[in-house]
Formats: structure tokens, sequence, C-alpha cells
């Protein structure tokens, strides 16, 4: 089954985003930013691609619902830490974003391990924080290729986006574990078996 929910058209689609990382990684490190921006905005269009593709062929999957999130973090991610280390983004805004993923990702193993949640399905601060981060990337990319006023201030107030709505996010996201942990320790006692299993 997981086989099969591998080969289908959407998650191929997500697999080759997570091709295009190292190949994105080699050409900022070579300075051909040109290349980068293309190829960047080609995983962006994956990414909508994608969706688009699961919901027309009604091939929605359980495995595409963890691989596209992944891929989605592991390009920007990557992308952030690599920008920083070359002096084209602050190293404050790839720390804050590291910092919020990796929380999120500790967070998350631990109440599925202690509490068996696992549906987290991104809330619209998180959908505007990745918007945010998707942009700030494309502005400072182009930026490399033409330094011009409009896209230095496109840059500046996405990178800006990016600091409000990752702290914005990481906070309505401990409100929902917060919420989910007191709907559960409510509904414990009631969801247990006539011979006290749950």
């Amino acid at each position: 089954m997981r086989l099969s929910q591998l080969l289908t058209a959407p998650n191929q689609l997500t697999l080759l985003r997570m091709v295009f990382v190292p190949v994105i990684v080699i050409n900022l490190a070579s300075g051909h930013y040109g290349w980068a921006l293309a190829l960047f905005v080609l995983a962006g269009i994956s990414d909508g691609l994608d969706g688009l593709l699961a919901r027309t062929l009604h091939q929605q999957s359980l495995l595409g619902q963890y691989l596209d999130p992944i891929a989605d973090k592991l390009l920007l991610s990557t992308v952030f830490l690599v920008l920083s280390i070359l002096h084209k983004i602050h190293w404050k805004f790839t720390v804050l974003v590291f910092s919020r993923d990796i929380s999120i990702l500790a967070v998350g193993s631990v109440l599925y391990m202690i509490a068996g949640l696992r549906d987290f399905r991104p809330s619209i601060f998180g959908k505007a924080n990745t918007f945010a981060q998707v942009a700030a990337v494309f502005f400072v990319l182009v930026y490399q290729v033409h330094h011009t006023q409009w896209v230095s201030t496109a840059r500046a107030f996405f990178l800006g986006a990016t600091f409000a709505f990752t702290i914005i996010s990481g906070m309505h996201y401990i409100f929902l574990v917060g919420h989910r942990l007191r709907a559960v320790s409510h509904a414990a006692p009631g969801s247990r078996t006539s011979d006290g299993s749950v």
C-alpha cells in the first residue's frame, strides 16, 4: 500500500521537490543566483501542482500528508540556512525559523508518544508564515539578480513578516496543543470501555 502511495503523481512531485534542494544549494554556493531562483520557483510550482493533482485525481494519501510539509520545511529551512551562511539573510531570521520548526517537531513527537496526538493541520497563521518565508526567499534571490529599490523593499517587508508570523504561529501552536491536551484529558474517562480498556 505504501509503495503504491509513493508512486502516485502527487507524491512523485513532492519527492522531485526534495531533489531540487541540493541542486539549489549547489547553485547558491556557486553564486548562480539566477538558476537558484528559477529552481526555487519550479519547486514552488510543484508544491501547488501536487496538491491540485491529489484532489483532481483523488490520490490524497496519508503518506502525502506527511511528505508534503516535510518537503516544504526541508526546502525552506535549507535555503534560509545557506543564504544566512552567504550573508544574504540575517541570522536572526534563520535562527527563529529553525527554533520554531524544531520545537514543533519535538513537541509533536512527544504528544504522539504520550497521547497519540498526530493530527496537527497547519493553522491560518502557519500558512501565512509559510507564505511569508517563500516570499522572503523569493525576493532575497531576486535582489541578487536585480538590485532595484522595490525588490529591496519587498525583501525587507517579507523578512519582517516572516519574523512576525513565526512568533505568532508558534504561540498559536502552543495554544492549540494546550487545547487538544485538555480535550484529551476530559475525554479520557468516557473513552474507556466497560472492561476498563481504552
